[in-house]
């Protein structure tokens, strides 16, 4: 038998292991679920584990998105797409904003024009939008009215972005041919919407052509 003072190996268990902390949560869109979503933000870092429990923290590894649904975890570009709810809010914001540009462009005062600004947002969901409405986004800075044409574009599917532009045209087409300020406009509109020139040319003669 072995005297009791004899010293006995000792095992320790080292080894890295990567840990995620919570640095927030909301709602998006899941590109996995293909819907809308609740997701935690979550920080990755490794440790030095020992018997498996985190004792030392090294190197930083970034975030990532963890949908809580499917659990499958995401960069954090993900949160860029837009959610249906927010798609919803950003297109008829997007088209008054792009009403007033052609507007601005034009005839801001000319009442056929209003009218058909009036209509293409109301086609949007947004029934409130009257001539006061147009009179308070006519004062709005330029900058401010394109940010709110890209980031309603940023959700829409090329068909979806040729409706919009078409409606923009047939706001400037209201008071008469479009005009060379007007064309510069929607061209803008377009490039803000993601549509190359070519594309954004023939949308709008094709609805130049249906106009008349």
């Amino acid at each position: 038998m072995s005297p009791f003072w004899e010293e006995r190996p000792v095992l320790l268990v080292f080894g890295f292991s990567v840990f995620f902390r919570a640095t927030g949560e909301g709602i998006f869109h899941c590109p996995r679920c293909g819907g809308d979503r609740a997701y935690r933000r979550r920080a990755a870092r490794r440790w030095l584990t020992l018997f498996f429990l985190p004792v030392l923290p090294l190197r930083r590894l970034g975030e990532v998105v963890e949908c809580r649904v499917c659990r499958t975890r995401f960069a954090v570009s993900a949160l860029r797409t837009p959610t249906a709810q927010q798609l919803a809010a950003a297109l008829p914001a997007g088209m008054r904003a792009a009403a007033g540009l052609v507007l601005r462009s034009g005839d801001p005062d000319d009442e056929r024009s209003r009218g058909r600004a009036i209509e293409a947002v109301a086609g949007y969901g947004e029934r409130g939008y009257d001539d006061g409405a147009i009179d308070t986004d006519l004062d709005l800075r330029t900058a401010f009215l394109e940010e709110e044409v890209a980031r309603a574009g940023a959700g829409l599917a090329v068909e979806a972005k040729e409706w919009f532009l078409a409606r923009c045209v047939r706001v400037g087409l209201a008071d008469g041919p479009l005009d060379e300020p007007e064309r510069r406009t929607l061209h803008e509109i377009a490039h803000l919407l993601g549509m190359s020139r070519a594309h954004a040319l023939g949308v709008i003669t094709m609805t130049e052509a249906a106009a008349h």
